[in-house]
């Protein structure tokens, strides 16, 4: 598996922010799966918020030429995997998050520290 640069981490985070998604994590899984190299977890609000996260994930990384080898969960929506080979996203409705908690299986993991650009309050404009 090959070195996925940081803006692709961080453009991935972008598009769950963008999207009202929330409690974004990813973890540098090297050396603990054999999977992937990275995992991204996040929470949607409902089955059609987290639906929406996806496409905004996916249009962002089909413009940097990326497209996932998979994709589960896409039409119940409360639990989405898209798997990019590298990276694993995850986008859970909060309930499904915490039952399953796969935070706990890289509990070694390195937590990664991304950049997302948040948007000002419309009270902090005035």
């Amino acid at each position: 598996m090959t070195n996925i640069p940081m803006t692709t981490l961080n453009a991935i985070a972008q598009a769950i922010y963008d999207k009202k998604g929330s409690n974004i994590l990813a973890l540098d899984v090297r050396g603990i799966s054999s999977l992937t190299d990275y995992v991204i977890i996040a929470e949607g609000n409902v089955d059609r918020h987290l639906i929406a996260i996806l496409y905004a994930i996916k249009e962002k990384l089909h413009k940097a030429g990326l497209s996932p080898m998979y994709v589960e969960g896409e039409r119940s929506g409360d639990w989405i995997v898209a798997d990019y080979g590298e990276i694993v996203i995850h986008l859970f409705q909060t309930e499904y998050r915490e039952k399953y908690a796969l935070e706990n299986l890289w509990r070694k993991a390195g937590i990664i520290d991304l950049e997302i650009v948040t948007q000002p309050s419309l009270a902090s404009r005035k």
